[in-house]
């Protein structure tokens, strides 16, 4: 570079606030946007019009989908999804998206608009107006910030790209209003990249107690959730080491393959926890043993979380490691070998145990496990599935085998109704070469249904498949169980869906049978394209007296 193109690669330079601010998308990695235009945004659009070339817009027919785009190419990529909407309502009909976010603890970055800087706060009734939009957000996010100039962007931007990078990765909001994105102001220079903060340093004292303790565990076991879906050889070491099993909660799944005998379900971890003496939590909440299963015999616990008050009030733990999970478990194998004591290969009782339980389970409740099944046949082994609360939901914590981290997709404790269809399309676009279904019920499915026409709008080609049975069908089972029958509020009337798939021309198939099922998805899988799979089920046999949140093992 000669030294006249590298002084005008730094000298300040007159933008605009929606060119400065599409520029801070692009220069952070960002190159898909989920957004659904209107007044306060007409710029920015204008502005992503010229970066076509490196940022992607797919726009929904709903707010709320532009979140779950977001959330879902977030949770199958690891990568931040970026969703931009107007403010006020806007802003409400994503929050349900950014709470599911904020469970899931994926890194989502959420821009929105906002009133005239002159008249935010003035409750003078500008359109989309809030009062205090940004106090909304901060319980459905990390952390909000608000340009307030031209010259903000870059320090607002590269903030918020810190923060949705940095820690426990959960969704950031960004507020800029319509007369900055509009102006003209002078930068510095060039945007560049924000830089992580990074992970705490290992505590050498804490780890020392950590590797103490399960050395000398009579019967260890290791509990992940989601943070720990980037540590499957560190797990997979120390596993072996300690012959413990690895209890995968419903984020956790595919921290280990499931054909690994090591790896284990929350049913199976259920039977076990009387007899463990020294628990190792990595990247988990722990819920259900600190809230269900209770402490019985006095257990020890060890935590790995990159999140220091993760869960500490509530059971404060013997040793506590704040740092991520490869590094805190990389520390943890290194210091282990001297402390360990000599282990009985434990993999053929594991396996065993696994398959007696999976075999137990899946004769109770056959209908799931057989389209479970079905289903998992027909998904390919990096497929992705994406789970909305319904009939097969609750059965795929333990049911559905997962091989690969970041291939099931489930709502996290928000349990938010409807949201899987357009998570799912996130997820196809994150990968769109892999093959995407979504399981819904005919309750769900309808609270996004208006998606399809995204689907097929952008060639996302996931394939919907959607158990109808005119009802909630959770919620009439609880009312014919407990409520003798009282029936309310949970009948539904649906339209033709073949009828409403080939008006847009979208593919169609119909069944009632497991083998059924899993041809349609074969035949669907061929096309390579949107298509809707409906499944005419009745009522399912009940779940939840076998769920392991309902065995409570002692008090806490």
């Amino acid at each position: 570079m000669t030294p006249d193109a590298a002084n005008a690669a730094v000298a300040p330079r007159t933008v605009k606030g929606a060119e400065a601010l599409v520029e801070a998308l692009e220069v952070n990695g960002v190159t898909q946007v989920f957004g659904l235009p209107g007044l306060q945004l007409d710029h920015v659009f204008d502005a992503l019009y010229d970066r076509t070339q490196t940022i992607d817009v797919i726009h929904t027919r709903h707010e709320q989908a532009t979140a779950y785009m977001a959330f879902g190419y977030a949770q199958a990529s690891g990568k931040v999804g970026t969703c931009l909407v107007v403010p006020g309502p806007g802003v409400l009909n994503v929050t349900a998206a950014l709470s599911t976010a904020y469970a899931c603890n994926a890194p989502v970055l959420c821009i929105t608009g906002q009133v005239p800087s002159a008249g935010i706060g003035s409750g003078l009734g500008y359109l989309h107006e809030i009062p205090n939009q940004e106090v909304a957000l901060a319980s459905v996010s990390k952390w909000q910030g608000r340009i307030n100039t031209v010259a903000e962007v870059p320090t607002v931007m590269t903030e918020a790209f810190r923060q949705v990078h940095s820690g426990r990765k959960r969704p950031v909001v960004v507020e800029i209003p319509p007369d900055i994105t509009a102006a003209s102001g002078v930068l510095p220079g060039p945007l560049s990249a924000a830089i992580p903060d990074a992970e705490p340093e290992v505590d050498l004292d804490q780890i020392e107690r950590a590797a103490k303790l399960l050395g000398n565990a009579r019967s260890p076991a290791i509990f992940v959730g989601g943070g720990a879906l980037d540590a499957q050889e560190e797990l997979l070491e120390l596993a072996a080491m300690l012959q413990a099993p690895v209890i995968m909660s419903e984020h956790g799944g595919g921290a280990l393959d499931i054909r690994n005998p090591f790896a284990q379900t929350m049913q199976v971890g259920n039977d076990l926890w009387p007899g463990i003496d020294v628990a190792l939590a990595v990247g988990t909440r722990f819920f259900h043993q600190i809230v269900e299963w209770g402490r019985d015999g006095g257990i020890r616990l060890v935590r790995i979380d990159i999140d220091k008050d993760q869960s500490v009030t509530a059971w404060p733990p013997d040793a506590h490691i704040v740092t991520g999970a490869r590094s805190g478990l990389r520390a943890l194998i290194d210091k282990l070998g001297r402390h360990n004591s000599a282990r009985t290969d434990r993999r053929d009782e594991l396996a065993g145990l696994k398959a007696a339980k999976h075999k137990q389970l899946g004769d109770i409740l056959s209908p799931q496990r057989d389209y479970t099944a079905a289903i998992r046949r027909a998904l390919p082994e990096d497929g992705i599935i994406c789970f909305d609360v319904t009939q097969l939901h609750f059965y795929s914590w333990w049911g559905f085998p997962i091989y690969r981290p970041r291939t099931v997709i489930q709502p996290g404790y928000q349990g938010t109704l409807g949201y899987g269809y357009p998570t799912a399309l996130g997820a196809q676009v994150a990968h769109p070469d892999r093959k995407v279904l979504y399981v819904g019920g005919d309750g769900g499915f309808m609270f996004n249904v208006q998606e399809v026409s995204t689907a097929l709008r952008f060639g996302i080609k996931v394939v919907a498949i959607v158990f109808n049975d005119n009802a909630f069908g959770n919620v009439r089972r609880i009312q014919k169980e407990q409520f003798g029958g009282r029936y309310i509020a949970s009948d539904l009337r649906n339209p033709d869906f073949g009828v409403f798939a080939q008006s847009f021309g979208m593919r169609y198939a119909l069944t009632d049978s497991p083998a059924g099922l899993e041809a349609a998805i074969g035949e669907a899988f061929k096309a390579d394209e949107p298509a809707f799979i409906e499944v005419r089920a009745g009522a399912f046999p009940n779940p939840f007296p076998h769920m392991f949140f309902r065995r409570v093992r002692g008090a806490a």
